[in-house]
């Protein structure tokens, strides 16, 4: 089980070294200079010269590199253009909001795709199976921003069950709670989709699989089978879709934070972009890949216990 997870650790720091210097390199050649947008196009070549040296903008592309993969590894994320504020503070004061949406839609998700997937399979081709593959693919077909505006017009607009702008800050529980049941039920829903697909198609072939056609004929009652001999190998394209479509929710998350002005990472990435905040916008992009990496790393040890032959492969 060490060399197991010493092996995927090994993948896993690969991985985010490749990323973080793509996304160095990607940052770097975006039209624009950020002295010239923060100074704005009254200023003279002198102050533009002088704020491009001190943000380091001058220094060798390659110095400019090492020195990112330093800060990188020991939490220097370099300064803010735009509000002056140290980068990681700036993303540790919103991420718990972006994270807590997260969670909280994934498990949604995986609460209900699981078992409509799974009941869906059981009762194959009839009509609660039909009903569930339509519902799953409604969920599929639309965008993110778009089932997030309907469901702001429908409950929060005219029912009014549900506040307009979703704040973290709420009071009390109750108060939290309610901020944040809208996105998180538009993301979960969309979550719920591919988790109810996956689950179907798993357990249909499992299903067909000789040991349970053996299980059946030993007498063992329909719910043992299910839970004992089918719901384990059925877990594993599940968790693959689980971990890969948590990067997927991620990056909808910001559009769902932005369409419910909720704060997060979302807003924060906007924001940056649109300031042209090349220090924040490396910031951001490294949170995301740390975050994506250390899911797929998780994701890859999760399979090791599900199917302990994996360890061995």
């Amino acid at each position: 089980m060490s060399s197991f997870i010493l092996k995927r650790l090994g993948f896993a720091v690969v991985t985010l070294f490749s990323v973080l210097t793509i996304v160095f390199f990607i940052v770097r050649i975006l039209p624009g200079d950020p002295a010239l947008v923060i100074l704005g196009d009254q200023a003279s070549m002198e102050a533009i010269e002088a704020l491009r040296a001190r943000l380091g903008l001058d220094r060798p592309l390659i110095v400019q590199y090492f020195g990112f993969l330093s800060g990188v590894v020991f939490g220097d994320w370099g300064v803010s253009m735009v509000s002056g504020r140290p980068v990681i503070e700036e993303i540790l004061k919103v991420l718990p909001a972006t994270v807590e949406l997260t969670v909280v839609s994934l498990i949604l998700g995986a609460a209900l795709g699981i078992p409509l997937g799974i009941w869906s399979a059981i009762r194959r081709n009839s009509l609660p199976d039909y009903v569930t593959r339509l519902a799953s693919l409604l969920g599929l077909s639309f965008p993110a921003f778009v089932s997030a505006i309907l469901l702001l017009l429908v409950f929060a607009i005219q029912l009014r069950w549900f506040p307009v702008i979703s704040s973290s800050q709420g009071e009390t529980f109750g108060d939290r709670l309610r901020d944040l049941a809208l996105p998180a039920i538009n993301l979960g829903i969309i979550m719920a989709a591919y988790i109810t697909r996956v689950a179907r198609s798993a357990m249909l072939e499992v299903l067909n699989q000789d040991y349970v056609r053996t299980a059946h004929a030993k007498g063992i009652d329909f719910a043992s089978v299910i839970l004992r001999h089918c719901l384990r190998n059925t877990m594993i394209p599940v968790v693959t879709v689980v971990g890969l479509y948590l990067g997927i929710l991620i990056g909808n998350s910001v559009l769902t934070e932005i369409v419910f002005n909720r704060p997060g990472l979302g807003k924060l990435i906007v924001g940056a972009l649109n300031q042209r905040d090349y220090t924040m916008l490396q910031g951001m992009m490294v949170i995301y890949t740390l975050i994506v990496v250390a899911v797929n790393l998780i994701t890859d040890l999760t399979y090791g216990f599900i199917d302990p032959r994996i360890k061995y492969r």
